[in-house]
């Protein structure tokens, strides 16, 4: 590359930096018997192994990432949901 074309991009950027990933937030789990299972419909609750205040983990595929808490933020009349991080995990260290 020539310096034109590294010139426009900020100290070690590269071409993936810019590209979107998905993070996944897990609040729980729900372990219905197959027969509650098939007894679900519209309307139906599930109870998860959680709490409300609990923390949430977030992760990017399978790999953990890191662990928040579950806030509203306010914007446009609405809340929002959110994660506070409180942690941060060593993606550096082999799991």
């Amino acid at each position: 590359m020539d310096n034109a074309q590294t010139s426009g991009r900020e100290a070690g950027a590269t071409p993936f930096t810019s590209v979107p990933i998905e993070i996944t937030v897990s609040v729980g789990k729900a372990r219905p018997l197959v027969r509650e299972l098939l007894q679900l419909n519209e309307g139906s609750v599930l109870a998860l192994d959680k709490q409300l205040d609990d923390p949430v983990e977030l992760y990017v595929g399978e790999k953990l990432i890191g662990i928040g808490v579950l806030e509203v933020v306010e914007g446009d009349g609405q809340g929002q949901l959110a994660v506070r991080l409180t942690e941060v995990v060593d993606l550096q260290t082999p799991a």
